[in-house]
């Protein structure tokens, strides 16, 4: 819920930037570090305490895109930040059409199946990681921060990919399961 209630403060502070309040940028950065630290003991916890619980199933995942995608949306948006430093368009849409197509399929299967089980893959940990470090690399505004994007961006399309290819077994698994009887 930390990452959640964050969000606001964390836009708020990157809506503000200008070079002039150069000090929201730490803000932000602040903020965001602390969201992913939360993430980090949150998940720690819960596997040295064998804990599950369907409310963090899903508010886990919910809390880590709406984080990163209110990054990704400010960091590019806001002109202001050195050239090669922010993101371009084009990553961008990756991130958000990656994000968009899981929680369509997401939805679809649990339309069809009125259940609905989400585990993170190593590729989507991956990616999460990865997203995580150039969303911090951008605020700190290293200049190879790039090269960051490419990484993410290579994880993004991978575990994409492996997200929709599991979809839809679980789509077709259901769908013979049904045609057998």
């Amino acid at each position: 819920m930390f990452r959640i209630l964050s969000v606001p403060f964390f836009i708020a502070s990157l809506i503000y930037y200008s070079q002039e309040r150069d000090y929201l940028r730490f803000v932000a950065l602040g903020i965001f570090l602390l969201g992913v630290a939360s993430d980090a003991v949150d998940g720690y916890i819960a596997r040295k305490a064998k804990q599950k619980s369907k409310a963090g199933l899903v508010l886990d995942p919910l809390a880590d895109k709406v984080l990163l995608i209110s990054a990704f949306i400010c960091l590019y948006l806001i002109h202001e930040l050195p050239r090669g430093i922010k993101f371009p368009l084009w990553v961008l849409l990756i991130v958000i059409s990656r994000d968009a197509i899981i929680l369509l399929g997401a939805v679809v299967i649990y339309f069809v199946r009125q259940n609905l089980e989400i585990y993170p893959t190593k590729w989507g940990k991956l990616t999460t990681a990865f997203q995580m470090f150039c969303v911090v690399g951008v605020l700190f505004q290293f200049k190879f921060t790039y090269v960051l994007w490419w990484i993410a961006v290579f994880f993004t399309v991978i575990s994409g990919a492996d997200y929709t290819r599991r979809g839809f077994r679980t789509l077709y698994a259901l769908d013979n399961s049904r045609n057998s009887h």
